[in-house]
């Protein structure tokens, strides 16, 4: 895609936080090693896998087209970083879809 094709909307690279973002770049320059990245990092290997599979569920809300709400993206990319567990995730957001509900 040439850049006078690209999207107006934001692209997921542009809404990771630089922690991602250096991480992806750790990953790439690791030839996609998990267990070089471990030993940069110095973390374990399924540490690194987690930190891994964490951003790739936070890649696939922000791509998620079907999700409209920025506040129910949020909540998503919260719960794939691992900062609110799924319990707290569907409370709130069944909070919020009947709040949005009621002033309809």
């Amino acid at each position: 895609m040439g850049s006078s094709e690209r999207r107006t909307e934001n692209r997921y690279v542009d809404l990771l936080d630089d922690e991602d973002l250096a991480f992806i770049k750790r990953f790439v320059l690791a030839s996609g090693s998990l267990k070089d990245l471990a030993a940069a990092y110095g973390i374990s290997y399924p540490t690194i896998r987690l930190r891994l599979d964490r951003l790739i569920e936070k890649i696939k809300v922000l791509e998620n087209q079907e999700i409209t709400s920025e506040f129910e993206r949020l909540l998503r990319t919260m719960y794939a970083d691992g900062r609110i567990d799924m319990e707290t995730l569907k409370r709130i957001l069944k909070a919020h879809r009947d709040e949005i509900r009621r002033r309809r």
